[in-house]
C-alpha cells in the first residue's frame, strides 16, 4: 500500500503547477493589457520566477525534511509572490510595502536549509 505523501511534497508540487500557470497567464493573458506598464510586467514575471524557484525548494526541503525550510518557503512564496501578484492586479501599490517579508521569509527558508 502506497504511503500518502508527506504535506510539503505536495503544497511543493501545487506550488509548482500553479506558478506555471501564473507565469503563463501573465505572459499571455495580462500582457496585452498591461503593455503600458512595463513595470507590472516585470512584477508579475518576478513573482512567478521566484514562484517556482521556491516551489522546488519546497520539494527539497520535504524531500530532506526540513519542515521549517518548507514553513519559510511556503509562508515567502504567500506574501512575497502573491504581494506583487495583488499589486499588479489591483494596483493597489501599498501591498509593494509587505512584499520584502516575503523576500526575509525566502532568505529564511534557505537559512534553514544550511543550520
Amino acid at each position: 500500500m502506497q504511503q500518502a505523501l508527506p504535506l510539503f511534497w505536495r503544497i511543493g508540487a501545487i506550488s509548482g503547477a500553479s506558478a506555471v500557470l501564473l507565469g503563463a497567464f501573465g505572459a499571455h493573458g495580462l500582457q496585452k493589457h498591461l503593455e503600458n506598464n512595463p513595470k507590472a510586467i516585470a512584477n508579475w514575471q518576478t513573482a512567478a520566477s521566484y514562484h517556482l524557484i521556491h516551489s522546488g525548494a519546497i520539494l527539497i526541503a520535504a524531500a530532506t525534511r526540513k519542515q521549517y525550510a518548507s514553513v519559510l518557503f511556503t509562508s515567502g512564496i504567500a506574501v512575497f509572490s502573491g504581494s506583487l501578484y495583488l499589486l499588479v492586479l489591483t494596483g493597489y501599490k501599498q501591498l509593494g510595502a509587505v512584499t520584502p517579508i516575503g523576500g526575509l521569509f525566502l532568505v529564511g527558508g534557505w537559512i534553514a536549509l544550511l543550520v
